[in-house]
Parts: structure tokens; sequence; C-alpha cells
């Protein structure tokens, strides 16, 4: 399993924050990995939804259908599955005056031969995190609920 773990401020609130990125659709603004990011049921957002993410990684392109298993005031959790990988994004939320400190953390678990290939990946990863931690806070800062 390869995880990776980003601490980020931002510059809102810790609601807004969270309102912001309860829509997974929106990595496609904030995550360097994702292509597009569609939403596969309606209503609101709350435990249960679903999204279809289509990312590129190494020069291919994957596709990944996650679902927002925990949707709390300090906490979202998503988790992502294809045949080849299991992808959890746990995000948790603490409020500093106007600020929010955000502390990312995405776990990879590789499936069958992939697995093979984890080791080799760790690099890869840690370079989107970074990635998240450049974009992340400017798109959730332009966002306008």
């Amino acid at each position: 399993m390869i995880t990776v773990e980003r601490v980020i401020r931002v510059g809102r609130p810790r609601a807004e924050v969270v309102g912001y990125l309860e829509d997974f659709s929106r990595t496609e603004e904030w995550d360097p990995g994702t292509l597009r990011c569609v939403r596969l049921d309606d209503g609101l957002v709350r435990p249960g939804a679903r999204w279809l993410n289509t990312s590129r990684f190494r020069g291919r392109t994957t596709e990944l259908r996650y679902e927002l298993v925990v949707r709390e005031s300090d906490r979202l959790v998503f988790v992502g599955e294809n045949r080849t990988v299991t992808a959890l994004d746990d995000l948790r939320f603490t409020e500093q005056g106007s600020s929010t400190v955000l502390t990312y953390r995405a776990s990879l678990r590789f499936k069958g031969l992939a697995r093979l290939a984890a080791p080799f990946l760790r690099g890869e990863f840690e370079q989107l995190g970074d990635g998240v931690v450049t974009r992340l806070p400017a798109a959730v800062e332009a966002w306008r609920p």
C-alpha cells in the first residue's frame, strides 16, 4: 500500500472548505491527476453519493468509481475502486481562526499483479501530493458557494 499525506492551510472557514470538497467532482480543479470527475447520482451530497473519476497516471488513463463513505463536519472519506486498485481519500479539517488546516491522506492498495509495481510508484504519488498542496488552496479560495 502507498500512503501520501499532506497538511494544507486554506484561507476559508472549515464549513466552506468541507462544502467545497464534499463534491468530489471538483477534483478536476485541484487534483493534478484528475482529467474528469462526474457525479453518478443526484440529490444532496451525503454518504452513498457516487462519482466516476477519470485520471491520468504514467501516461495511462484509468477510471475509478468513488463513493462518499463518511461525511462529518470535520472529516470526509471517499473510497474509489477499479480492478487494479482501491483508493481511500481521508480528509480531516481543523478550524484555526478564519482559516482551515486540512490533513489530506490518500492511500492506494493495489490488487493482483499491480501490487508488484507499488514500491516503484511511491515517488510519483508523492509528486501528485505536492501538486494537491499547490492547487487545492487556490481552488477552494476561488470558489463561491
